[in-house]
């Protein structure tokens, strides 16, 4: 069941109508519903080495009767990193990826670099009933030194790692301010283990506020 094409007319309807219902899809062309289930979308997000790959190896334990975990850097390919329009393709891919796991009944935890002005604008948004994001944060000094440890095959030089700290330091200074609020978790002094459990809190703090569909 793709959420774009119309199970009863088979049109594309490249921007979703939900006004229905919470957990309904109006075809734009026939004007026929059908069941969706809208679900949060829970985004485990920040820059290059605060550690995002290492949760979403560890998290699952714990988490995998309720939820699904998956790590974004997976679609990374071919033409799916096509940088037009913000790597439009790559994040509407996988907005509709999500939503087709939430038909499961059960949520997405989506690792990697993403942040709300690059997604909360796309039709694909309205699949979502609501997008949470846990952004990782670490001391620039600590970051730097991560990332250009990194194996020559992932290409960190200096001017990538400054770019790096930029893009950390806009997340922190926007947080607060931007569509979608960011909450803000420091793993500089945390160990791996305490990473992970500290974003399993905070999935499952999100959990409690879930609706389910009827």
């Amino acid at each position: 069941m793709h959420p774009l094409i119309c199970q009863h007319c088979g049109e594309w309807d490249p921007a979703p109508d939900t006004s229905a219902g919470p957990h309904l899809l109006r075809c734009a062309s026939c004007g026929r519903t059908r069941p969706f289930q809208r679900l949060p979308l829970l985004c485990v997000a920040g820059p290059s080495g605060t550690g995002k790959s290492t949760v979403a190896r560890a998290l699952p334990e714990g988490l995998s009767d309720r939820f699904v975990v998956l790590e974004q850097d997976l679609l990374w390919v071919g033409g799916l990193r096509d940088p037009a329009d913000d790597h439009r393709l790559f994040r509407s891919t996988w907005l509709r990826t999500a939503a087709m796991v939430h038909q499961s009944g059960r949520p997405v935890v989506l690792c990697g670099t993403v942040a709300p002005p690059e997604l909360e604008h796309l039709p694909e948004r309205a699949l979502f009933d609501g997008v949470h994001y846990l952004v990782l944060t670490c001391d620039p000094k600590v970051l730097t030194r991560r990332l250009l440890s990194r194996p020559a095959w992932r290409d960190w030089d200096q001017e990538r790692v400054d770019e790096t700290l930029e893009y950390q330091e806009w997340l922190v200074a926007e947080a607060a301010r931007l569509e979608a609020p960011l909450t803000l978790l420091d793993t500089t002094g945390t160990s791996p283990e305490e990473t992970v459990e500290a974003v399993r809190r905070w999935v499952l703090e999100r959990a409690e506020t879930f609706v389910p569909a009827d």
